[in-house]
Formats: C-alpha cells, structure tokens, sequence
C-alpha cells in the first residue's frame, strides 16, 4: 500500500490545514517513510507517537533560525502523523503509544501489510480516485498550478478556500 499514503496524506493534510505554503512533497515523503519498517518484518519507532513527536523534535532543533527550511521540513513529521491515522496504528495502544504499555513493539506486521491483498487492492483504488478529485479540486490540470507543486511542493493559493 503506497499510493494509499502517498496521494491520502497531502490531501488530508490540504483539507485539513488549507495552507497552499506546506510543502506536500516532504508531507507525502512523511507518509511513506514509515512503509520502510516494513522490511523489518514488524512495526517499530516509526509506527509510535513517540516516533513521530522525536521526527518534529529533530526539525525544529535542526532548523533553528532557518525558518523558511522548517516550514519545509515540517511536512515530514506531519507526514508521518498521518501515515499513523491512514494505517490504524492508533487501533494497537501498546504500538500506538509505546513505550508507555511496555517495550515490545509486538510480532505482527505494520498495520498497513495486515489488509488482505482484496482490501488493499481497495484502498489503494479508493486512493486513486481521491487523486483525481483531488487533481481537479487543486486545478492540477493547469500546467503553472503543476509546476508549483513539483518545483515548491506548495498549492496555488487561488485553489485553496479561505
């Protein structure tokens, strides 16, 4: 489940925020960067609260009087935090708010490899047809509103609501 994240996430957090100056792109690397545990064969850190709130820790301290580095930067522990809410990390209380219920992180897989192959093939169609209405809400479509967002990683203004 990629595309789940990946396309989810900025929308989500555009939705949510309504800021065209969030950079999307370091919000969608958010979201995926947990998907690396996957090879680990069980969640780890990165599947915790606590994971993501040391990820913003790290920018803010690394980041000190460069401001407009931050405001970069700041979509990667937002990223992740949505990646926690799309996978249903915040279901499993001992992996959701480890180490508080112990220091085993449990046996299973990450939440997002537990779906049968039917329920992620779902999700991961769902997820396109949020990208295309998502294309559309955005006006992607135009190529000056594109550019923006692989070039800044930031939304056109004239999309987002007031």
């Amino acid at each position: 489940m990629i595309l789940w994240f990946a396309i989810l996430a900025p929308i989500m957090v555009a939705e949510i925020f309504r800021s065209p100056m969030i950079d999307y792109r370091m919000v969608t690397l958010g979201a995926l960067i947990p998907v690396v545990e996957g090879f680990l064969g069980h969640p780890s850190v990165l599947h915790t609260v606590l994971g993501a709130a040391a990820s913003l820790t790290l920018v803010v301290l690394a980041t000190q009087k460069r401001r407009l580095l931050r405001r970069q930067l700041l979509g990667l522990p937002i990223g992740i935090l949505i990646h926690l809410v799309l996978d249903g990390s915040w279901t499993r209380a001992s992996l959701f708010w480890w180490p508080a219920f112990g220091l085993d992180f449990g046996a299973r897989q990450i939440p997002e490899f537990e779906h049968s192959l039917v329920v992620s093939l779902g999700l991961e169609g769902a997820s396109l047809v949020a990208g295309l209405w998502a294309w559309r809400r955005y006006e992607l479509e135009q190529p000056k509103n594109r550019r923006l967002l692989m070039e800044t990683g930031q939304l056109s203004r004239s999309v987002m609501p007031a």
